[in-house]
């Protein structure tokens, strides 16, 4: 029988969240900046987390984020700029000459390629496979719950030419997983996240490859710009020296014993034993490091190459239609970022969209004004359902929570919650704003805007 007991969600203290209220006296959530700004390049503000160590991640450790500069840029953008002085044909020397150090001419695998086979895993592995004359391995960690489109995509990267993994995880264990990061960390797609994260390393050990490639470095999104100095990924994001130290939901392995789960259910979401990764010599590299990254250049590759299609309609609280879409969830994680940082879809599209001269930014700040923080109707009830966690089905687990049932009033409760005082106010009819918007405090005029265009590159 468990031990632990989750409670109905509480009503929140309407007076933390008045208009007038006086911020720098109260603390802000998850150890965000308290005063908001916004890089004056792109449209990404200073609440944007970084990439963090998911299987340690317990929900009080403050978070890392996007860094912005005295002048107001951010890393991102930065970044951006490094990129126009790098000499990338010798980049692309470097990716031969690693290649040439690697590839295998007995059958074998002798790269792996981690992926859902949308446009940047696509390209990854079709570069590989076409241009340097690998033979990729690839791997998915399955959608919770794949969109049409999703899996005709994952399909058509296999019909491009390529073997794959298809991992898909315990059904009602990762369902209780993601009610249980829903619930402490109001983060529905974190147990998706780990098992990404973690499942290419023990492939690459299982078949003996050397090499795993991701696509585009997480410093053009926001990771400390220091981190394009190097063509590899941190082993301290996917390895582990013990499993005393990692958390799944938010909880302890051992919490998770008192939730009714044993040792089965959570193997497969454990990172990969830093011992076995180093006797392995497993390296995971960036092809973003070699090959100059454009994420909307990545879906015109994807679509000429492949049978790769964008949705056929754009994702909910964005205007986007090809860029992380293969699974129905995505829409809430989205909408929970707009929650807990004030960033929803929109901003994290148009910010790097900016950034690539697809857009200019007083058209980034338009969209978002459109559409960031749109409540992902469209899938709303499946989800819900799926967050439900009814007796018929998982019997005594159920009991863990108060309300097994999972609706839109108990989501926004959770919404509320996770809401920082610093970020949000409730305005005359009692609906939720946000203290600061882009669209209220751009101080670049059209004509401005217009001249740092910098295009395409």
């Amino acid at each position: 029988m468990p031990k632990f007991h989750i409670s109905y969600p509480k009503e929140i203290n309407k007076n933390l969240y008045k208009k007038d209220f006086d911020n720098e006296l109260g603390s802000a959530f998850y150890g965000l900046p308290k005063k908001v700004k916004f890089c004056r390049k792109c449209v990404i503000s200073n609440q944007r987390p970084c990439t963090t160590i998911e299987f340690k991640n317990t929900g009080r450790s403050p978070k890392q984020t996007i860094d912005l500069s005295e002048d107001g840029i951010c890393d991102a953008c930065r970044v951006r700029e490094i990129k126009d002085d790098i000499n990338w044909k010798d980049r692309e020397q470097e990716l031969r000459d690693l290649c040439d150090q690697n590839r295998r001419n007995d059958g074998r695998y002798d790269c792996l390629v981690p992926g859902s086979g949308g446009k940047d895993s696509f390209m990854t592995a079709h570069l590989l496979k076409y241009k340097y004359g690998m033979n990729p391995l690839t791997c998915t960690w399955a959608p919770h719950i794949y969109t049409d489109w999703g899996w005709r995509n994952h399909q058509a990267w296999i019909h491009a030419g390529f073997d794959n993994i298809l991992f898909t995880p315990n059904g009602k264990v990762h369902r209780l997983l993601t009610r249980l990061s829903t619930e402490k960390l109001f983060y529905p797609f974190q147990p998706f996240i780990v098992g990404q994260k973690t499942l290419a390393p023990k492939i690459a050990a299982q078949y003996d490859i050397d090499l795993i490639f991701y696509g585009e470095n997480q410093a053009e999104y926001g990771n400390p710009k220091g981190d394009m100095k190097s063509s590899k990924m941190q082993s301290q994001f996917f390895s582990s020296a013990g499993e005393d130290e990692i958390y799944l939901s938010g909880y302890s392995l051992a919490e998770l014993r008192e939730f009714g789960l044993t040792p089965a259910d959570w193997k497969q979401y454990l990172p990969i034993d830093s011992k076995v990764f180093e006797s392995k010599k497993i390296q995971y590299y960036y092809l973003g490091y070699y090959e100059k990254w454009h994420p909307q250049g990545a879906y015109y590759y994807s679509t000429e190459n492949s049978n790769f299609k964008a949705a056929p309609e754009r994702t909910a609280g964005t205007y986007n239609t090809y860029n992380s879409i293969d699974d129905r969830v995505d829409d809430f994680h989205y909408h929970t970022t707009y929650i807990k940082f004030g960033i929803g879809r929109a901003t994290y599209d148009a910010s790097q969209e900016v950034r690539s001269g697809d857009i200019t930014r007083e058209e980034g700040i338009s969209l978002i004004k459109k559409y960031d923080g749109e409540f992902p109707e469209r899938w709303a009830d499946e989800i819900f359902e799926y967050l439900s966690i009814p007796y018929k089905e998982f019997k005594e687990i159920s009991n863990i929570f108060e309300e097994p049932n999972f609706d839109r009033k108990y989501y926004e409760l959770l919404a509320a919650n996770a809401r920082s005082p610093h970020l949000w106010f409730l305005d005359e009819d009692n609906k939720w704003q946000l203290r600061n918007n882009i669209y209220d405090s751009n101080d670049l005029t059209q004509e401005e805007t217009a001249q740092n265009w910098e295009g395409n590159f």
